[in-house]
């Protein structure tokens, strides 16, 4: 076992061969210390995210180190099973079947007969990719992907089988369809397919959906009513971590620090929901009395038609209204009300993931915004906070990545040298930079890397050389090399960056 840098929080254990995988997994499972968040395996690899206020990376690694010495043990046999009932009736089952050259009716009977375990998760929230030492067979993706394959679709590619929990676009050979309840994100286990678990399939003539909960009360006491969201407004928290091996990203807040100075300004737990801002535009009218603070971009806030300053406590009397203008440097502001945001949770929170659709939609006009009135300390006695728009020249500390040694010296120098600029592909999901490409080695040029975790922060470099910073919001995993990771003070200040906007990458670890 190789274990790679990943970041200040992270590192990879990187194996030979999936085989590797399943029981490096199990092993790290089984001795799992406290500060150990997410255990995600991969293709070739387990990416192993940690709390460093608990767990330092220097203690992980020797932990893994140890794990590793010590020998891997026979994997532990008793683990979950669950069956798939499947229909099928896949546009592609016959097609597949001829070339991998065998009937329509054999390829069947194999994918039935096959034992099958979830090797590991990603490309969305319950995505199962599901090995067997019974199938023998390699199938090629689909030349052109479908933009939309439907929910339930049952699928194969390479030597994988897999099932679709939404509809979403893909690549793979679409054999059949299940009803089985594939992601409930409000289950106690919102994913059926875990790394580890076993796994048959079994023929059924008809698909039977699952029920369609009934919609939930509200949740909370109404505070304020949206006028008008701007462009784009979204409830944010601390996010969900711990959900990465089931597909879930960590999501929540861009900018983690201007949410917990807002939290913090009017008596709320640091995490606490509140309404992140993107560009200023956003407007509501109060429904009660309730205090507000405003931090992060900068931009005008009125409160009933009086200015206001950012970055202290304002009390927003009922029927007035609130309006945030447009922003003049940053990108996103945090609005906090007293008692923190409600909503219905998903795996502990309320965050809006953009990229996953799970947690509340972006909020619309006409909107009821909640609180859940879990305060836990008075609105401070100050008048100012200190703080600063967010400067022109972004400066944004990066940690080593695990991939730095795909790319040529002069490519790892041009990373830190560059002054980069912000792509017109800029969100929650991700930023991509403008400038020189970064040029891989002789023996990495043309060569694909076996999907593996990922985190925010983790800077992916494409074929074509520009690299992209994943956001909060960013995939599980991934296949581009990660030449370094932005750590989590960079991130706040990304969460500041708009197309155009001016960075500077700066080394935050020796090894990068």
């Amino acid at each position: 076992m190789v274990i790679r840098p990943f970041g200040d929080s992270a590192l990879l254990a990187e194996v030979d061969a999936l085989a590797d995988v399943l029981e490096v997994h199990d092993a790290l499972m089984r001795s799992r210390p406290s500060g150990v968040l997410d255990l995600v395996p991969a293709a070739r690899t387990v990416l192993v995210h940690l709390d460093p206020a608990v767990l330092p990376l220097a203690a992980a690694r020797a932990w893994m180190e140890g794990v590793d010495a010590a020998g891997r043990p026979a994997r532990d046999t008793a683990t979950d099973e669950v069956e798939i009932p499947v229909v099928y009736d896949g546009p592609d089952l016959d097609e597949t079947a001829a070339a991998l050259g065998v009937a329509r009716e054999e390829l069947i009977a194999r994918h039935l007969a096959a034992r099958w375990t979830v090797a590991f998760t990603g490309f969305a929230p319950g995505f199962g990719y599901l090995v067997s030492e019974d199938w023998r067979f390699d199938v090629p993706r689909r030349a052109t992907p479908r933009t939309r394959v439907p929910r339930g679709a049952v699928a194969l590619a390479g030597e994988f089988a897999g099932a679709y929990p939404r509809e979403t676009p893909g690549g793979w050979q679409l054999i059949g369809t299940t009803g089985a309840p594939l992601f409930d994100p409000h289950a106690e286990r919102p994913a059926l397919l875990r790394p580890g678990t076993r796994v048959r399939f079994r023929l059924v003539d008809a698909v039977h959906p699952g029920v369609t909960p009934p919609r939930a009360a509200p949740v909370g006491r109404p505070a304020a009513m949206v006028l008008d969201p701007g462009p784009l407004a979204t409830v944010q928290d601390a996010g969900r971590p711990g959900a990465l091996a089931e597909g879930v990203s960590l999501s929540g807040a861009a900018d983690r620090r201007a949410l917990a100075a807002a939290n913090r300004l009017v008596g709320n737990a640091p995490g606490a929901a509140a309404v992140e801002v993107t560009l200023g535009g956003f407007r509501a009218t109060a429904l009660r009395d309730v205090w507000i603070a405003v931090t992060g971009a900068w931009g005008s806030v009125h409160v009933a038609g009086r200015e206001v300053d950012p970055y202290r406590p304002v009390l927003w009397p009922a029927g007035a209204e609130l309006a945030l203008g447009t922003f003049r440097a940053g990108v996103r502001a945090v609005l906090a009300v007293r008692g923190g945001l409600a909503g219905r949770g998903v795996l502990g929170s309320i965050a809006a993931d953009t990229l996953s659709g799970l947690g509340p939609r972006p909020l619309r006009t006409g909107d009821e915004i909640a609180t859940a009135d879990a305060a836990r300390h008075p609105v401070p006695p100050v008048d100012l906070w200190p703080w600063t728009p967010p400067p022109d020249v972004l400066d944004v500390p990066v940690a080593a990545g695990p991939r730095a040694d795909w790319f040529l010296p002069a490519a790892r120098r041009a990373f830190l040298e560059t002054g980069w600029v912000v792509g017109a592909r800029a969100d929650r999901v991700g930023i991509r930079l403008d400038g020189p490409p970064l040029e891989r080695t002789r023996d990495a040029a043309g060569r694909e890397l076996p999907s593996e975790g990922m985190l925010p922060g983790a800077v992916q470099v494409p074929p074509d050389g520009l690299p992209v910073i994943l956001g909060p919001d960013g995939p599980v995993t991934g296949g581009y090399p990660v030449i370094g990771v932005v750590t989590a003070a960079g991130r706040a200040a990304l969460a500041q960056a708009r197309p155009g906007s001016h960075l500077r990458l700066r080394s935050a670890s020796p090894r990068l």
